[in-house]
């Protein structure tokens, strides 16, 4: 068999066709529309398709380039650590977002990752920068960079720190932050004089496409960012509204700028487990328990005092980590290392246990078992031991009366490019969401954020 058809048979098999390899635009877009949606999955949103106008996401599911089988590269994943991972095409243990909140170790107190105590929001705790950063060094400040979503963390963290502007919905009002300054004037008088409705992702929709105007998106050759975050559920209603949205915005934007200039990108934030959800396994005699995180925390600081002597050696505790007090340690001259060691012995022994990490093994290990619970932990932000409880049973907190069950099924989401010049084929091979800014970046010819070693996607 000769070299080119051995190629080409390569390809077959991994789900690639040689014009996703060969794929090229000929001319950077004037705008890129970058759109996720929570809850986006590609069974439902395939399932739906029969209900879809043709200018929404029939339009792109057909005449795109649909990769069907994307997930994220590390656990767990929430809408903020999602947001932040597509916008630096990286993950948290680079970015920093772990997720929406996480426990500040100096105060042992749950911390939000867009709060700011001076400005009330801000994306300071994003720890690298984003697609919309570099597209601002690449062009010194004059590509404009604006997010629209119904959260702070969508908005934020998809606009990154050197935007123009994002705004997000809050007790039926626009919100924005004074960090983005000097605000855009456009922005600060639409948030002023318009609600949001009911409906958020019509909402969305309305401040994105009065922002082509307002925000004086497309009009000189520098490629412009405007990111929109919108919602779905598993209902039938829900994914007819959302092609709705996305019919309103991809047809007023490509009436406006020639759609070989534009370049359009969906994704999901994943799906996210549910706290307090209802746990059907022992109705149906599905192997399940309790494991109560504050009775470990408690047994463990006996077993350790056994060890070193008497002592609060599990400072907090939150979700599924255990916090150790390092200064505690330091005064009584224990070694971290030797005492993180134990610990994971003793807690493994417990019922409902099915591993437990240790923050130095996160650290050092190169381990391709790990990579995702390492992809997803952040030293600074992160607990001292990391305890991941058995398929089906409930992670329980009695402090603050919650419960998450555990489940490690995969859920495949879409990605999808369209517009651009992009040609329409479908790709089932498996890919990362970090690869969509490195993607984007060798799209529109700029670097990609300082974080990302990922290689596009093509």
């Amino acid at each position: 068999m000769s070299n080119k058809y051995l190629y080409i048979t390569l390809l077959s098999v991994l789900g690639f066709s040689e014009e996703l390899t060969a794929q090229v635009v000929t001319q950077a877009p004037k705008l890129v529309v970058s759109i996720t949606v929570d809850e986006l999955r590609t069974d439902e949103l395939e399932t739906f398709s029969p209900l879809y106008s043709p200018n929404g996401l029939k339009r792109l599911l057909q005449d795109g380039t649909f990769f069907t089988n994307a997930s994220y590269p590390f656990t767990p994943v929430d809408r903020a650590s999602a947001a932040a991972s597509l916008s630096t095409g990286s993950t948290p243990y680079y970015h920093g977002i772990t997720g929406a909140e996480w426990l500040d170790r100096s105060t042992l107190r749950p911390v939000r990752s867009v709060h700011d105590l001076r400005l009330g929001y801000s994306p300071k705790q994003l720890g690298a920068s984003t697609l919309g950063d570099e597209l601002k060094i690449a062009t010194n400040g004059i590509a404009k960079v604006f997010a629209f979503a119904a959260t702070p963390e969508n908005a934020i963290l998809s606009a990154g720190h050197a935007a123009d502007g994002a705004a997000w919905m809050q007790t039926n009002q626009w919100v924005i932050t004074s960090f983005y300054e000097p605000t855009n004037q456009w922005l600060r008088g639409y948030t002023r004089l318009y609600q949001p409705s009911a409906d958020t992702n019509a909402s969305v929709t309305e401040i994105a496409l009065d922002c082509l105007n307002g925000g004086g998106l497309a009009l000189d050759d520098k490629t412009d960012l405007l990111s929109v975050g919108y919602s779905v559920d598993s209902q039938m209603e829900s994914y007819v509204a959302l092609d709705r949205a996305i019919a309103q915005l991809v047809d007023s934007v490509s009436k406006r700028i020639p759609l070989d200039r534009v370049l359009f990108v969906l994704t999901s934030t994943g799906t996210r487990r549910v706290e307090n959800e209802q746990n059907n396994n022992e109705k149906y005699r599905i192997p399940t328990g309790k494991f109560y995180i504050n009775r470990t925390a408690n047994l463990l600081n006996m077993y350790l005092g056994a060890t070193y002597g008497t002592a609060q050696y599990v400072e907090a505790i939150y979700r599924n980590q255990l916090f150790i007090d390092h200064k505690l340690l330091e005064r009584k001259n224990i070694n971290l290392s030797d005492m993180l060691r134990r610990a994971q012995e003793f807690i493994l022994q417990l019922s409902g246990v099915r591993h437990v990490y240790t923050a130095n093994q996160l650290t050092t290990s190169d381990s391709n078992l790990l990579s995702a619970i390492r992809n997803g932990f952040n030293v600074e932000k992160c607990g001292d031991l990391i305890i991941d409880i058995a398929p089906g049973w409930e992670l329980v907190n009695e402090n603050d009366h919650t419960s998450t069950t555990s489940r490690a099924s995969n859920i495949p989401f879409p990605i999808i490019f369209y517009g651009a010049g992009i040609k329409s084929q479908r790709v089932q091979t498996p890919v990362t969401v970090d690869a969509i800014a490195p993607t984007i970046a060798r799209i529109i010819r700029i670097r990609a954020p300082n974080a990302c070693s990922t290689e596009p996607l093509f």
